[in-house]
């Protein structure tokens, strides 16, 4: 089908019902820009390449000084620093701890943080309150406190029987 306006092939095609009568029109792209049918184009698209080398720009002298004169690369998956900073992504969850030297500074500067503090699971929860009951069993114990010392034993007994599924 061919353009109402000019000789090239129709790419836009348009129908409008009005008073139960159909009417269609049949344009080409440039046709249908010029007549303000089609949106603009989309601008450019963001490179996240560039956005994480800008990111880490700040940070190249503190990163020089502080990582080994050798480019450090995770000893699971062999991706080295210079890799992931070209990618963007991390190869496994080894390079967190491979390269901790230098993303420190970069998650303080973009998370205002280098702990979680959001949710977590209710099983992970309950993990690290009765590790901490533990521990302060374990230290009521060295300070031979053993009144304190056993009633965290039944608290720590209590919390793992709740813990426990029927």
């Amino acid at each position: 089908m061919k353009c109402m306006f000019c000789d090239s092939p129709a790419t836009v095609h348009l129908t409008d019902i009005v008073n139960k009568k159909k009417r269609e029109a049949h344009l080409c792209e440039e046709c249908a820009r010029e007549r303000n049918l089609l949106p603009d184009p989309p601008g450019p698209q963001i490179d996240l390449t560039a956005l994480m080398n800008l990111l880490m720009t700040p940070f190249k002298q503190s990163a020089a000084s502080a990582a080994p004169s050798a480019d450090p690369s995770c000893p699971a998956c062999g991706l080295t620093y210079a890799a992931f900073k070209a990618e963007g992504r991390f190869g496994c969850a080894h390079d967190y701890d491979a390269f901790l030297q230098v993303l420190e500074p970069l998650l303080e500067r973009v998370h205002r943080a280098t702990t979680h503090d959001g949710k977590q699971p209710l099983t992970a929860r309950r993990a690290a309150e009765l590790e901490a009951l533990r521990n302060r069993m374990r230290s009521a114990v060295a300070s031979e406190d053993y009144e304190q010392a056993a009633l965290l034993r039944d608290l720590i007994r209590q919390k793992e029987a709740e813990g426990t599924p029927g």
